[in-house]
């Protein structure tokens, strides 16, 4: 008992400390913490008391704190913190908070804290307010900064039940409390538990929303803004716009939010040395996640919480913070690259020009090089992380660099190179070569079937939006795709040509993947117009199981179903193209054209059109619908096939012919098939 008076009046070193381990080792204190009977005269705790002692001594000692003998201590840690707490057990409170802070130190403590339930004896020390109850909730903020989603999986119900404190507390307060808080509340906001599906989620959401109003309305110092617009940017994250009542008053609130990160941005990257000041970085990305939101919203149709004016209003401001934000990128030193923040302005700036293509055109032209090289390093230097999609905010003091800026610059490059001056840049930069290693890599992610849904879903949208930028390519720059198969020239779209080939047989019988097989399927057809000299078309089995697949694709998209309206039957999208329809309608069009083109170029594909009995089934269709049911673009884009089909075969001519082709090329008005049908 010596030991324990000594060590409480902190007379130890690291030395004699763990000379008192070797001593007495964890079975001495053990004992204690199960003895019952005190000594005559002493509270009931007593030697519970001295055990806890010891063994917050011992915890000072890293190599101990994460030992077995102290982690299945920890149910006993939990039981001392939710039991009433007396005056004279307040030390006892202070040594479990110490043995507790050590082992969440420790490599294993985490984990061990959260399964052994301390997230929930945390959140009841903290709700009752009992004595320590601060230390609890700081326990808790490191806690959910290491094991999120952990956490709320287990314990949503507690969890829940301090942020509803929480903002209660920020709703009420009307000093620096307030401002406090805003520092600790995004702690409390999970991405994994969407908060907008619980009632008592909502109710916490709306206090926060009318807290923030109270707070963004009036007038402030910069220390007193900055938390609240990350708070702000943290329920973004968590919960998109849904935070934020669709009213009078929610619609300005969302306005004054993205103006004030707009200004933000501004008054911070337009200034010499933007980002010296200490937590610029993280206030300015936190603005970006506002921007971002800001678009989304200036976007938004159905049931929009702004209106036609506030978008437009918002739209200037925006655009005016994306010249600051080119400005700074326009300053980036070579050695600066791996700065994360770097990334979100770059994250930022590809959401931007994904959606608004008009403004700043000649800034976003001058930056073109940057970002091609940009992306480039980090796709080079990237690991098969490369793909991973990135939390929404990266923290500049995160630890793994981010790698994949290509996918957020996909959808604003798609759009540059239907545009001579931007696509000659991307061109002279390099751009096609990097997306072709781009395409190549995605297909690795998606056909070694990740098992997150969410890499998947990223690889797919990112092969998709390539598809899109290499489409433009094929219209605007056939030459660029042509000298690729010259000798000693760039193999870049050779090596895509083989990949098409290949992949799209695989893809094809995979129903969830039809928006991605439609949009291989049409830039392959497209590249074949192209490409049909070279010896990778001349009727070798990859080229035959490409065409074969393109077939199928396009035949199957139309079927004969009853109008409700008339009775008769009509031509209709099949049903397992339906869904999918709006973001593969065109392309099909598309494929039917290339198809056409490739028909007159490639002698051995009229053989591959018969040997799939398209002729027959689309003879068998065009008959049993009513004529009327078929609009005018899709009898062009039949007549457009069988023509040319008509025109290079003999064996496909007569087909049509003994499907009565004639008499249906008459009825749908295909002027061009029937004199091409009458000619000898």
């Amino acid at each position: 008992l010596q030991v324990t008076k000594a060590v409480k009046a902190g007379e130890v070193d690291a030395k004699t400390r763990r000379q008192i381990f070797d001593a007495i080792g964890f079975t001495f204190p053990t004992r204690l913490l199960t003895s019952r009977q005190p000594p005559a005269g002493c509270p009931e705790d007593t030697f519970r008391a001295l055990g806890l002692t010891l063994l917050a001594c011992f915890c000072t000692d890293p190599e101990l704190a994460g030992h077995s003998q102290i982690l299945n201590k920890i149910p006993t840690f939990n039981d001392i913190l939710v039991s009433p707490c007396s005056p004279d057990s307040t030390s006892m409170i202070d040594d479990v908070y110490q043995c507790l802070s050590a082992i969440m130190a420790t490599a294993r403590g985490p984990r061990e804290l959260v399964t052994k339930g301390t997230v929930s004896a945390l959140c009841q020390a903290y709700l009752n307010g009992s004595y320590g109850s601060d230390r609890a909730l700081t326990l808790l903020l490191g806690l959910l900064a290491i094991a999120e989603a952990k956490c709320w999986q287990r314990d949503a119900p507690r969890l829940l039940a301090v942020l509803s404190k929480l903002s209660h507390d920020f709703l009420k307060a009307e000093d620096m409390t307030k401002f406090e808080l805003c520092e600790v509340l995004p702690h409390f906001i999970p991405l994994s538990l969407p908060l907008t599906q619980e009632s008592q989620g909502c109710e916490c959401l709306h206090r926060l929303y009318k807290g923030l109003t109270n707070i963004l309305g009036s007038k402030l110092s910069q220390s007193q803004r900055d938390p609240a617009l990350k708070l702000a940017a943290c329920l973004v994250q968590a919960c998109g716009s849904e935070w934020i009542p669709a009213s009078s008053a929610g619609s300005k609130f969302l306005a004054l939010l993205v103006n004030l990160a707009c200004v933000e941005v501004r008054l911070t990257l337009e200034e010499p040395d933007p980002l010296e000041a200490e937590g610029k970085k993280e206030v300015v990305t936190a603005c970006y996640v506002l921007i971002e939101m800001g678009i989304q919203e200036c976007l938004r149709e159905e049931k929009p919480l702004l209106e036609d004016v506030q978008k437009m209003q918002l739209m200037r401001i925006m655009e005016e913070a994306f010249g600051a934000v080119i400005f700074y990128l326009r300053q980036v030193k070579q050695e600066e690259l791996q700065d994360p923040f770097i990334f979100a302005s770059v994250r930022i700036l590809g959401a931007w020009m994904a959606e608004e293509t008009s403004s700043l055109k000649q800034e976003i032209c001058e930056l073109l090089p940057f970002l091609v090289h940009y992306a480039k390093k980090l796709f080079k230097e990237g690991s098969p992380a490369a793909s991973l999609p990135q939390a929404e905010l990266v923290s500049p003091e995160g630890s793994g660099l981010p790698q994949d800026a290509l996918r957020f610059l996909l959808p604003g490059f798609c759009h540059l190179t239907a545009e001579d001056r931007p696509r000659d840049i991307l061109i002279s930069e390099g751009a096609p070569a990097l997306l072709c290693e781009y395409f190549l890599h995605q297909w690795e992610v998606l056909t070694s079937e990740p098992s997150s849904l969410t890499l998947l879903t990223s690889a797919e949208m990112s092969l998709q939006t390539t598809c899109g930028i290499f489409l433009n390519l094929v219209v605007t720059a056939p030459d660029l795709i042509r000298v690729c198969f010259f000798p000693r020239q760039d193999k870049t779209f050779s090596s895509l040509m083989d990949m098409l080939l290949k992949s799209l047989p695989l893809l094809l019988p995979q129903k969830d993947h039809l928006v991605l097989a439609a949009n291989i399927a049409t830039l392959g057809l497209m590249m074949a117009r192209i490409l049909a000299s070279s010896s990778v078309l001349q009727g070798t089995l990859s080229a035959k199981k490409f065409f074969e697949a393109a077939i199928h694709f396009l035949s199957q998209a139309h079927t004969a179903q009853a109008d409700p309206g008339s009775g008769c039957l009509a031509v209709a999208v099949s049903p397992a193209y339906a869904g999918a329809w709006a973001d593969m309608g065109e392309l099909w069009f598309l494929g039917m054209q290339a198809l056409a083109g490739c028909v007159p170029l490639l002698p051995w594909l009229p053989q591959a059109v018969l040997q799939a009995r398209w002729l027959e089934s689309l003879s068998e269709l065009l008959t049993r619908v009513a004529p009327a049911s078929v609009d005018f673009e899709l009898i062009t884009a039949f007549q457009g096939v069988l023509v040319e089909l008509a025109r290079a075969s003999k064996p496909c001519r007569d087909t049509i012919l003994s499907q009565h082709g004639g008499e249906w090329a008459n009825l749908y008005g295909m002027a061009a098939l029937e004199q091409c049908l009458s000619e000898q």
